[in-house]
């Protein structure tokens, strides 16, 4: 019997997603708006940030993307 342990989500603010994705602030909100980056979550009246989770999905994708890209012989 095997048991899976999930790390815990946790919420990053902007500054964290950009250092994790090496984005700038501007691609970022460019991404979100296009539908391609996960929205932020309001944590305050005047706060947002992002589930590690979705944005550990993000990384993973665009890295997907690139070794489909590679084995299709484009770029990604």
């Amino acid at each position: 019997m095997t048991i899976e342990t999930q790390p815990p989500i946790v919420l990053h603010r902007c500054k964290a997603v950009l250092e994790q994705t090496g984005l700038k602030r501007s691609s970022l909100y460019k991404l979100i708006l296009n539908g391609e980056f996960p929205s932020p979550v309001k944590i305050t009246a005047k706060a947002v940030a992002w589930p590690s989770n979705e944005i550990n999905a993000w990384v993973v994708n665009r890295i997907l993307v690139r070794k489909s890209a590679a084995r299709e012989g484009g770029s990604a």
